[in-house]
């Protein structure tokens, strides 16, 4: 069983920032796709970004440019840097975990952010 801690939402003002974290309880490389996802009221959850264990990284288009998603190794941790946030980025940030072995995945808590003035 693989546990996921995030930390780092909150509130914050339109065009603020925040950074989100991931520590995952098993090595980094026993993972295959390391993301977080996101839902809001009333509407499906949905990729916003995704990084793989070997590859390029993967953006929802309405996050490219504002977000970045990054990795430490040493930690087995994934982060998500959000700039220039939106009220429209407003939902349940949830973290997502694929392991190499049977692609099987694991769900973060999820953490709230709010962007609002």
């Amino acid at each position: 069983q693989v546990q996921l801690v995030e930390s780092g939402g909150g509130l914050v003002q339109p065009g603020g920032s925040l950074r989100l974290s991931c520590a995952a309880s098993v090595s980094i490389f026993s993972i295959y796709t390391m993301g977080w996802y996101r839902q809001a009221p009333g509407k499906q959850r949905e990729l916003v970004a995704v990084i793989p264990s070997g590859g390029s990284t993967n953006y929802a288009d309405s996050v490219k440019g504002r977000f970045t998603i990054s990795r430490d190794i040493a930690k087995n941790t994934v982060y998500l840097q959000m700039n220039s946030l939106k009220p429209e980025d407003t939902a349940v940030y949830y973290c997502n975990v694929r392991l190499r072995v049977g692609r099987v995945e694991y769900w973060g808590q999820g953490t709230q952010v709010t962007v609002s003035s």
